[in-house]
């Protein structure tokens, strides 16, 4: 398929015009027309241009792309290299941010409640960023913790709140620790996202929910790769994931 109708499928798909985003989500760099072959990838660090291109991939998909707000916009250093790399092989970027994490099938936040075994009840928050739903078996902390460090290979970071079991859970995938006060807001007994900071110990323990971050990367690894089957079933693309292991 040719590069411009991958982006303007994939921008109906996501429907990346409703969202306020902190980059430009769609192609970032572009390189040659045709697209044949795609890797999907969490972020466009070097170790994954290096091997997408080494695959020989004509697009690169990610979560995590290029020139974020308020970053430095100069061509230097870091950023000169990996945009080298893409530019002297004639391979596209394409990036997808909120509106990958908030998509209802293929999202960040709608693939982790898929592996987590959470049946999605609601959506809440800015964008519907903030997913709700329920455990089909009540867990005390220690339980959930463990099945999550199973399902993501990674120990996640929980802080118990006051004990009670975990059944009704809100979620939301990456750097979102900034949505918990809403989360206890909905009456849920503990939630999920990739990061913690210093004040969401206190609410924990004020509030009785549970917090936990479980990594920014391990819970949002499956929204690309759910897009990137997704593109190659329906157009008939080869597609491989690579996963750049990250403990944070």
């Amino acid at each position: 398929m040719q590069l411009y109708e991958l982006r303007d499928y994939n921008a109906s798909l996501l429907q990346t015009s409703l969202f306020k985003d902190y980059c430009p989500n769609g192609v970032q760099v572009e390189g040659r027309a045709e697209v044949k072959r795609i890797a999907t990838a969490v972020t466009a660090s070097q170790a994954v241009i290096d091997a997408a291109v080494g695959w020989g991939a004509d697009a690169l998909l990610v979560h995590h792309g290029f020139f974020w707000r308020n970053e430095d916009a100069a061509i230097v250093g870091i950023k000169k290299c990996r945009l080298a790399k893409l530019l002297q092989h004639d391979v596209s970027l394409l990036a997808y941010h909120l509106p990958l994490d908030a998509h209802e099938t293929l999202g960040n936040n709608a693939q982790l409640g898929v592996v987590l075994d959470l049946q999605t009840t609601a959506r809440y928050g800015e964008q519907n960023l903030l997913s709700v739903g329920d455990l089909k078996t009540a867990q005390t902390s220690a339980q959930f913790a463990l099945s999550i460090e199973h399902k993501l290979q990674r120990a996640a970071q929980v802080i118990a709140g006051d004990g009670r079991q975990i059944k009704r859970v809100a979620w939301c995938s990456g750097g979102a620790q900034g949505y918990f006060e809403q989360a206890i807001a909905l009456g849920v007994d503990a939630y999920i996202t990739g990061e913690i900071s210093e004040q969401n110990f206190h609410l924990a323990q004020e509030s009785g929910v549970a917090f936990i971050a479980a990594g920014h990367h391990a819970t949002e690894q499956f929204g690309i790769q759910a897009l990137g089957s997704h593109l190659a079933e329906k157009f008939g693309l080869h597609h491989r994931f690579f996963n750049q292991e990250n403990p944070v």
